[in-house]
């Protein structure tokens, strides 16, 4: 699953490395400890449509809750389950989009059952783009309307395996117009685990596992036996 992030990326940086023309209210970066309910920043686009940084919700809020904690908190989709739940099936098809991040957060449990904590980026050092799905919800109590998203996950690869048996499904450069609906037909395909080698990992401290935890520390190395 993807339950946590780091975006340390400028969002000057941000908007030119995936050419998209930013929103005036994105969240501020860096933030080392992204969480759910939380504003991301993601790229929308489209075959008619100029691409977009904006920000959404995490926590894909489907239309007929007529409060956001009607039901599960939806910050994942499974991608071998996509076009079956009525959450998602709608929007795999019309409304994809790229959540961009530094990195994620991943979880081992120790022989005494402690969350050890792993930050998880690309091997390249390159922003991470999650294949994303949002949902447009409006308040019935205040009319409000809020974009939201999920980020869909797919089984990990072997690599990653050592660290969690699920992991998000990560757009490479090239295919992010396909993703997008840009380049015609075929994002389906995309919805699969990254290559054995596209990705790094090293332990860092249990501090992140608080959500009110914060700073540059979070994503350092951490030695448990030092």
């Amino acid at each position: 699953m993807c339950g946590r992030m780091a975006v340390t990326v400028p969002i000057d940086a941000m908007a030119h490395v995936f050419d998209a023309a930013p929103s005036n209210d994105l969240p501020q970066t860096p933030d080392y400890n992204v969480c759910p309910t939380t504003q991301v920043a993601v790229v929308s686009g489209g075959a008619d449509r100029a691409r977009r940084l904006e920000p959404m919700r995490w926590g894909l809020i489907p239309h007929w809750y007529t409060k956001p904690n009607d039901g599960p908190l939806l910050i994942n989709a499974r991608a071998e389950t996509v076009l079956e739940k009525p959450a998602f099936k709608s929007a795999v098809h019309d409304r994809r989009v790229l959540v961009v991040a530094s990195g994620f957060y991943e979880w081992t449990k120790d022989s005494e059952g402690g969350r050890d904590p792993w930050y998880i980026t690309r091997e390249d050092g390159a922003p991470l783009a999650f294949a994303g799905l949002w949902q447009a919800w409006t308040d019935p109590k205040t009319g409000e309307t809020w974009h939201t998203v999920a980020i869909l996950t797919t089984a990990a690869n072997d690599a990653m395996q050592e660290i969690h048996h699920r992991m998000p499904v990560i757009v490479e450069q090239k295919d992010c117009g396909l993703w997008l609906g840009e380049a015609g037909k075929g994002a389906a395909r995309l919805m699969r685990a990254a290559p054995e080698d596209a990705l790094r990992w090293h332990r860092v401290d249990r501090a992140v596992n608080s959500n009110r935890a914060s700073g540059p520390e979070l994503i350092e190395p951490f030695d448990p036996e030092s």
